[in-house]
């Protein structure tokens, strides 16, 4: 497969931060992996080198690969409007994202398996396509053969929420309302360098 399977702490010591979530392993290793992971003296990087460790890091963050996340940038640079934050409403309209921003799971790597897996209905029809883009109003519901699944995080009191999204745990479904915008997406991602490189 050519989707990244191994350690998730790994990229998050890449680039620094937890991207993935809070991470305890890398609350204790807040360095770059390898063997010269501390002592290693980082020279000053290019721009070319900025641009492409924020894509890197924005794919990674949505678990994306190289070929869908140019065609999502296409797709956003297409649109009128603000490139780099089109290209992250766009990421989160992703139905595994969408998941993930409503508490089902602790990951998007966990989104995504439960998608694939055939326990998400969008709009009453089942959708085990993880890159599905949803629409305004589009609703998105647990199969019920899956509600009392122990991987479902129904009563999850740590989720943040988020204005752009409706959920409702007694029914276990909800809607995604409208795309949000820049300031409502908390990923710390500078998009704009993003555009910059692709627009080379």
């Amino acid at each position: 497969m050519a989707r990244y399977t191994g350690p998730a702490t790994k990229i998050a010591r890449t680039f620094g931060e937890a991207i993935f979530g809070y991470d305890k392993a890398f609350e204790k290793r807040k360095y770059a992996p390898g063997q010269h992971g501390l002592a290693r003296k980082r020279k000053q990087r290019s721009n070319y080198a900025i641009q492409l460790a924020e894509k890197q890091k924005a794919k990674h963050t949505y678990g994306v690969l190289e070929r869908q996340f140019r065609n999502t940038f296409h797709d956003a640079h297409s649109k009128s409007g603000v490139t780099g934050e089109i290209l992250l409403q766009l990421l989160e309209a992703r139905l595994d994202n969408v998941v993930y921003r409503m508490g089902l799971t602790k990951t998007r790597r966990a989104a995504r398996q439960m998608v694939s897996h055939k326990h998400i209905l969008v709009n009453g029809i089942l959708t085990n396509i993880p890159s599905c883009r949803l629409r305004p109003g589009d609703k998105i519901s647990v199969r019920g053969k899956s509600q009392n699944l122990p991987m479902i995080l129904v009563g999850n009191k740590d989720v943040k929420k988020f204005v752009w999204l409706e959920w409702n745990p007694d029914k276990m479904e909800g809607i995604f309302i409208t795309h949000p915008t820049r300031e409502q997406i908390p990923e710390n991602i500078n998009e704009q360098f993003i555009v910059e490189l692709y627009s080379k």
